[in-house]
């Protein structure tokens, strides 16, 4: 039977789960070119915290993506490297890495007039308050 990527249970949404992580792709794209120590990604990849970095480390280790190697060093130093598994799927995301570059302007651009008419529709739809008439009564000085 043919895997069914609809299908709440099938496990092919796990593999999918990893190529639409950005963390992921960002790491598998980094270590084709060259494997890495840890605080060598963590530099490398802006915004990624410590904790975030190690599990997805795990994750891609645990689908074969990648191979983790501790070298006998005091502290112990720990290099990732991609796999040939790891490979294919860097090859097949990185078309995406370019659209997102080639199409960034006018994804902005469609973003902006987007924000643009969903603020327009909203102040449509909500009349204006008018000021608060001033109270009649006043505040007593004692």
């Amino acid at each position: 039977m043919k895997p069914d990527v609809y299908a709440a249970n099938c496990p092919t949404r796990q593999i999918l789960d990893r190529v639409g992580d950005k963390w992921a792709v960002l790491i598998l794209l980094l270590l084709r070119a060259e494997a890495m120590r840890f605080n060598q990604l963590r530099r490398t990849i802006e915004g990624i915290s410590q904790k975030m970095l190690s599990q997805v480390l795990k994750s891609l280790e645990r689908d074969g993506l990648i191979k983790r190697r501790a070298i006998a060093t005091v502290p112990v130093t720990v290099e990732y490297s991609i796999t040939q598994l790891g490979l294919t799927l860097a090859a097949a995301v990185d078309p995406l890495r370019d659209w997102a570059e080639e199409n960034l302007k006018d994804v902005l651009a469609a973003q902006r007039r987007y924000d643009a008419q969903q603020k327009q529709e909203a102040a449509s739809r909500d009349p204006v308050i008018p000021a608060q008439r001033r109270s009649r009564c006043r505040w007593r000085r004692e």
